[in-house]
């Protein structure tokens, strides 16, 4: 019992100390390679905890070889951009003056309920405000808004809806292509109003558009399918 108390006081501290050589960094901040070696460190901590068998030693070497490991590269990554970026990965533009780039959120396999829930974080209500939205490499989504912004006025809302609620946020009417029923009877409309208003932008099916959304105003933003 005493040894297991011991063995498992000592790994703690030897593990805070070894973490204490990866930097200051939050959590969400950490990279893919980081995050890595902190799981392979705690596996590490926990089969030294649990085998009172096994040799103090044969848990502490893996652990030191991880941090090692980690050390050099990023020591590397410092004075490499080439293996900063093999190690961290690049930053990814997801919007660009308002528009989705579709084929990066593939590559990154970002689709657009994340997209949509980052930007209401930030409190970005509308695509089409956005300037540049850069999917940094920790996984955080860095927003960079257009100078002008419109401010929500009683006289700018559809009049069939100033004198019930008045939907702030933005509206999606469709997302990957497929139409949002809740959506449309959020906004009081129909599939047919839907085809209408996109074969006036010179859409003649749904499936030619990736994202569509409304807002307040009426006014659609569209954001068209990329072959």
């Amino acid at each position: 019992m005493w040894t297991t108390f011991l063995r498992s006081l000592f790994i703690f501290f030897f593990v805070l100390l070894v973490m204490r050589f990866m930097g200051k960094r939050e959590i969400g901040q950490l990279s893919v390679f980081d995050f890595v070696v902190s799981i392979m460190i705690a596996d590490f901590a926990v089969l030294s905890i649990e085998d009172p068998n096994m040799p103090l030693i044969n848990g502490l070497i893996p652990m030191l070889t991880m941090i090692s490991a980690q050390i050099l590269l990023s020591y590397l990554s410092l004075k490499s951009r080439m293996i900063r970026y093999i190690v961290d990965g690049k930053p990814t533009i997801l919007i660009q003056n308002g528009k989705i780039q579709e084929r990066e959120m593939k590559k990154q396999r970002y689709n657009m309920d994340d997209l949509l829930l980052q930007l209401r974080e930030q409190n970005v209500a509308n695509v089409a405000d956005v300037e540049m939205a850069v999917l940094e490499t920790s996984g955080e989504l860095s927003v960079f808004l257009k100078e002008e912004k419109e401010t929500l006025k009683k006289e700018d809302v559809w009049p069939e809806k100033r004198s019930s609620q008045v939907f702030r946020l933005p509206v999606p009417l469709v997302i990957d292509s497929q139409v949002q029923e809740d959506g449309l009877k959020r906004v009081g409309k129909s599939r047919i109003w839907l085809e209408k208003q996109l074969r006036k932008y010179g859409y003649q099916s749904v499936r030619e558009v990736f994202f569509v959304s409304v807002d307040h105003t009426g006014k659609l933003y569209i954001d068209p399918r990329e072959d």
